[in-house]
């Protein structure tokens, strides 16, 4: 049957309106990256070789550039204190540097369970609650943070569906392959539909990083901020090619 053009472009136009009422998947509003701890080059990072405390992405991808490195990830990992020294748990290299934060206190990240995330001198990932973390001498890195945005599959008991509490946030969850999803999202968003994202992709655990300040460096995604004021970052990286 022919149409007249007037008559296609009517149904385009139709269309497109239509399409720009869609509801936008929830995925949609996250960035994500995927670390392997048994293949990549997983590091928390804090202060340069000089003691100075990194704060910004853009610092720390300078600072591996200084030792031949290439920055392909990096993210904030976990709430830190006004003088930007991390609020609780904070292990590099094997290395205690600051003591598990067990107090009580007002705001997320005594939003009990808190919980921690690390990576073992055998490169084996984990996110727990910070009530359940043992340094056994086997971790590498540590990070604390809080609330714990999944709990053995389950969310978070003080989460509420269709919460008001919008925020940029970040977070990781651990994959049934022992990779870790890193995701930030793209837009202002609540606890409950964090935490389901990383149910939906099959986590068991999920710790949330941090919110409002939260930044990411995806080059692969084209996500790329490298501003910030942090205390604690988690990096990838990989050889520098000459």
């Amino acid at each position: 049957m022919n149409r007249s053009p007037s008559l296609v472009v009517f149904i385009c136009l139709a269309l497109l309106a239509i399409s720009a009422f869609k509801p936008v998947d929830k995925n949609e509003q996250m960035v994500s990256y995927i670390a392997d701890p048994q293949k990549q080059d997983i590091r928390f990072y804090w202060k340069d070789d000089n003691g100075h405390i990194l704060k910004s992405i853009a610092a720390l991808k300078q600072h591996v550039e200084t030792h031949n490195r290439k920055l392909v990830f990096a993210m904030n990992g976990g709430m830190y204190q006004t003088d930007n020294s991390p609020l609780g748990l904070f292990i590099q290299d094997g290395k205690l540097l600051h003591p598990l934060n067990t107090r009580t206190g007002t705001g997320n990240f005594y939003m009990m369970p808190n919980g921690v995330l690390y990576i073992t001198k055998d490169k084996k990932a984990g996110i727990c609650r910070t009530e359940d973390f043992k340094n056994t001498g086997n971790i590498r890195f540590a990070t604390q943070s809080g609330p714990m945005l999944l709990i053995d599959g389950q969310l978070h008991p003080a989460f509420k569906k269709g919460s008001a509490n919008l925020h940029i946030r970040n977070g990781v969850g651990l994959l049934p392959d022992g990779r870790l999803l890193f995701a930030i999202s793209k837009e202002p968003i609540n606890f409950y539909d964090m935490a389901d994202y990383f149910k939906k992709h099959g986590c068991q655990n999920a710790l949330y990083l941090d919110g409002f300040v939260s930044r990411a460096y995806i080059p692969v995604e084209n996500w790329m901020q490298t501003d910030g004021d942090f205390g604690v970052m988690i990096g990838v990286t990989t050889a520098k090619q000459e």
